[in-house]
Formats: C-alpha cells, structure tokens, sequence
C-alpha cells in the first residue's frame, strides 16, 4: 500500500498529464487505495493537484473520502458541487458523517439538499442537524438494532438472521419499551452464549447508563475512554432512544481536540488547510497577528517609562530580554499542564487552589535555582554585583508570577466562556512581559537613581 502511495507522490505535476499515461497509472493507483488513504493524499497535495486527483476519484467512493477530510478542505470541493451532486455523493453514508458534510453548506443550499433526500434520510439527518455538532446528538447515529424485552433470544437471533448487515461497530442490541425508551443493553456475546429459550429482561444489562443527547462531546470521549466502550445509545430528556455513538466517531473527537490545543496556542482554526491559498491563509492568521502587535505595544509602553535609566545603564538593554523570555517559558509549562488537566476533566475550582499553590511553589524554586545562575553570569559579564542583584530579583518575581498565571487564566478564561488554549497564550505573554520589564527596570530604577 505504501509503494502505491509512493508511486502518485512521484507522478510530478499531473496537470501536464491529462492525456497521457501517468494519469491512467494514477486513476489506477487511486482505486488501490482505501478512502481514508486517498482523503490524506488530496490533504496532502497543492490546490491545482488537490483538484485534478478528486476528478480521478472513483465515483463510488466519492461519499466515504469526503467524510474524511477536514471541514476547511471538504468545504472546498462541496462549494463546487450542485444540489444534485451532494444528495448523490452522500448516499449511502452514515447519517452523522450525512449531517457533518452538510453542515459545511449555506443554508440555502442545506435546505436544497434535504428537500432531495428521502423522507426517511432527511428525517434521520434532521434529527442529528437538530443538535450542535459538538454535543452528543451532533455525533450519534440514527442506524441502530433495537429488541424488546419480553423477547427471547432465538427470536432475536432468527430477526438478526433477517438483515443483510448490521451497522458498523455493533457489540450490543439495544433493549427499549414499547415507547422506544432505553432500558438497557444485550451483548451479542450473551445471545450467542445463553440458552435461545430465555428472554432478553433475564439477560439483557440494566447498569449501563445512556449518553443524555446535549452532552459535550469531550465528555462523550471521556466516558468511553472511562468504559472501554465500543458503542453506547444516546437518549433525549425523556429517555426515548435517539441513536448512538460508536468509538470511530469518539476518535474523531479526540484527534480534534488534540489539533485544536496545538493549533489554538497559535491562534489558528484546528480546521486550518495547509495547502490552502496565500489569499484564504493570510487574514486568518492576521487577526491574532494584530492582536499580539497590540500585546507588544503594551509591553513595550512599559520600557519607555524607564528610557532614562536603560540610557545611563545599558547593560539593563542587553539582560532585559532574558527576563520576559525566562517568564514566558515557565508560564507556558504552566499553561500547557493546566489546559490538559481542564480537556481532561482533571481540572476544576475544587482542586485549583492545590494547583496555585504547587505552580508558586515551583516558580519559586525554579526562580531561586536560574536567579543564582543568572547573577553569576551578570556579574562576571558586566563586573557589577548591583546589576547581577537586579536581575536575579526580577527573575524570581518573574517566575512566580508565571507560574500563578499560567495556572490561574485557563479558569478564569473558561468561566468567561473564553476558550483557554486559544486566548490563554496570548494573555499569558503580556502579563509576563509587562510584570518582567516592570520588575527588571523598576528595579535599576531604584538602584541606580
């Protein structure tokens, strides 16, 4: 599989191929590949190739690649796409992977498109539409195997018999009432190792709770990573059964949480393409760009206070960024462990407290341990032990400083409904700027006034 993979990297540019034999080597090399693998080729590929391999795409498995691509790459190829086109791609899927793809679309054509669809399919794409995407209800599954109670299971076994297939990663039936509310669970292991004479209530499992259908989906990860879960059913407030969630689409949750916390630190879209245009690329990142001009602004207000001083001693303008950036590293140690422990659930007001005061205590150490190395250096550079005392001071409330604001800002972003990986960084620079070059300068001021 890796050789074929190989082989289309190593077509070169296959717009001067449209009539020659490379592109019927690629068509070929496509078909050997399974969805997922062709959705990180095209991932992988400049816009001009990214577009001339999709049309190399075989039909049908047009649906299943989609669904696998980022939404930012997805929304590329969907906007080319009429009506038609969209209701004919996505037959066949799952309707939670059906309603992610949707969900890229204008409204407009969103309604289009549901209009095409059968009214079987579009109430099941309606009813994981209903949802927010990052909920529960956005991730489950309508396509479930539901039985009765009073069922016994040869029953159960001569209905399972009567489908062609059952839906991907099954484990278990679910067990509902006549209202089509959850009761609880039967393992297909327990039908296939139990007495067919007895009935689903002696078997079934009534100790697994459902996954209540506006749950977040960090949460959902959680339970399943809790359960070794492979599936579990999702209920509304009433505790009807709405579908389920299985552990492909729990996977996709944490894969994108783990891209969002590396991607948010640099105030970029998790969703970023890396192959997208110049044009699309540079006001997205321009934003947090200007907001961190504005951040330097600050801290660089803060060093014209003590013109005077860094003029009549210049030392304090070669020293002073080793102040800030000693800060900066500490607080994002901080920061980075914090925000975890929160993704983690690991995280709340109740053991915050614990947290501050070990981070102070470790600036506080860390400090002392890189002052008393500092001043060494800064004496021995510049011959002056007032100057070493300086730096050494300002690094330790530096440190400190960090430590407590590396642990403090990801709660108090979150309660403000601020989301921490992305502001946090930000934030987090400033305060140790300014505190660093305020400490460091006010200092000298003082000692050398």
């Amino acid at each position: 599989m890796h050789n074929s993979t190989d082989e289309l990297l190593q077509l070169g540019d296959l717009s001067d191929a449209l009539d020659s034999s490379a592109l019927q080597r690629a068509r070929r090399t496509l078909k050997s590949l399974r969805p997922a693998e062709v959705a990180r080729l095209l991932e992988s590929s400049p816009p001009y190739q990214r577009r001339l391999l999709w049309r190399l795409v075989d039909k049908s498995i047009e649906g299943e690649v989609l669904q696998e691509l980022s939404d930012d790459v997805q929304a590329q190829f969907l906007r080319r796409m009429n009506t038609a086109a969209v209701v004919e791609i996505t037959e066949g899927l799952d309707t939670d992977d059906i309603a992610d793809i949707l969900q890229q679309l204008p409204e407009r054509v969103l309604r289009e498109v549901l209009s095409g669809m059968s009214i079987q399919d579009r109430d099941r794409v309606e009813s994981v539409l209903s949802y927010e995407e990052d909920t529960a209800g956005g991730l489950m599954n309508t396509d479930t195997v539901t039985v009765r109670p009073r069922l016994t299971l040869d029953a159960v076994l001569r209905y399972l018999r009567r489908h062609d297939t059952l839906p991907a990663s099954t484990d278990n039936l679910i067990v509902v009432n006549r209202k089509d509310q959850f009761v609880g669970i039967l393992p297909l292991a327990t039908i296939l190792t139990s007495d067919p004479s007895i009935t689903v209530r002696e078997v079934m499992l009534t100790d697994v709770d459902a996954i209540p259908a506006n749950m977040p989906d960090n949460q959902v990860a959680l339970l399943f990573e809790t359960h070794d879960w492979v599936s579990a059913p999702v209920v509304d407030i009433n505790g009807q059964l709405l579908g389920r969630i299985t552990i492909d689409d729990v996977v996709d949750v944490i894969r994108e949480d783990a891209d969002h916390s590396l991607m948010s630190m640099a105030g970029l879209d998790e969703e970023e393409d890396t192959f997208a245009p110049a044009i699309r690329t540079t006001p997205r990142r321009a934003v947090w760009l200007g907001i961190n001009l504005l951040t330097a602004i600050i801290a660089s207000s803060v060093i014209s206070i003590f013109q005077d001083t860094i003029d009549k001693v210049v030392a304090l303008a070669v020293l002073m960024p080793i102040v800030a950036s000693m800060g900066g590293v500490a607080g994002s140690q901080t920061l980075t462990v914090v925000i975890r422990g929160m993704a983690l659930g690991q995280v709340s007001r109740s053991n915050i407290g614990w947290l501050m005061s070990r981070e102070f205590r470790v600036g506080l150490f860390n400090g002392l341990l890189w002052a008393a190395v500092m001043g060494l250096v800064a004496a021995t550079w510049f011959g002056d032990i007032t100057i070493a005392f300086i730096i050494a001071a300002a690094m330790v409330i530096n440190l400190i400083t960090a430590a407590l604001a590396g642990a403090f800002l990801p709660v108090a972003l979150k309660s403000l409904r601020i989301d921490p990986a992305l502001a946090g960084s930000v934030a987090l620079t400033t305060i140790t700027d300014v505190v660093g070059f305020f400490s460091f300068l006010g200092l000298a001021t003082y000692f050398y006034a």
